[in-house]
């Protein structure tokens, strides 16, 4: 992962994300195009851990209520980012509510998972499944933790930014993935590092 725990794909696309999401406020069609492409393969991955098979419909639905209201965004790539997950939340619960269907995750994007780490190894073991197990082990997880470490793993969120999309203390929100991490870890045999379940020194 990057610089605060985000992984280092995400991160290394912020400054073209920024720069994308700048031109599309000027109009520039073609630049909202590239937002969409840096942003949807994670925002799809995230929601179809909320929502299942009705991911791409809801997806649908966020992105019209991004363009819409694109003008009113203000923040760089890292932060459009944590703005479209937020909107992207919004409509998943939405369509929970409307459905009143428990979360059904389906399958990832094939290359969601596949994000390059730091070695430690709850990050090695989650990369190491193929996604249909990897979906399968994210489902056992409790809510809070499930959602976090999509947001952290698969959307590339920051630790503070995962905490604003679910209205949380960032604290909160490491501890949550942190041990969502390692429960994964756990169950492919590749455990390691306090038993406890507390984030270990320097992680985020």
């Amino acid at each position: 992962m990057g610089q605060g725990g985000r992984p280092r794909r995400a991160q290394a696309h912020d400054g073209e994300l920024g720069a994308a999401v700048a031109r599309a406020q000027d109009g520039d069609e073609a630049a909202f195009s590239v937002a969409y492409r840096l942003v949807q393969p994670g925002l799809l991955g995230y929601l179809r851990g909320l929502v299942g098979d009705d991911a791409e419909d809801v997806a649908s639905d966020a992105w019209l209520e991004i363009a819409r209201d694109l003008g009113r965004f203000k923040g760089d790539g890292a932060g459009f980012r944590g703005w479209t997950a937020t909107v992207a939340r919004h409509r998943a619960l939405d369509h929970l509510r409307r459905t009143r269907a428990r979360p059904r995750p389906t399958a990832l994007e094939p290359d969601v998972l596949d994000l390059p780490g730091p070695h430690s190894t709850h990050e090695q073991a989650l990369e190491s499944v193929t996604t249909e197990r990897a979906l399968a082990l994210v489902r056992e997880l409790p809510r809070d933790q499930a959602e976090a470490v999509l947001l952290r793993v698969v959307v590339g969120l920051d630790g503070p930014t995962a905490a604003r999309v679910l209205g949380k203390r960032p604290g909160a929100v490491r501890t949550a993935a942190h041990r969502g991490l390692r429960q994964l870890a756990r169950r492919l045999g590749a455990g390691g590092g306090p038993q406890d379940g507390s984030p270990g020194p320097g992680e985020s």
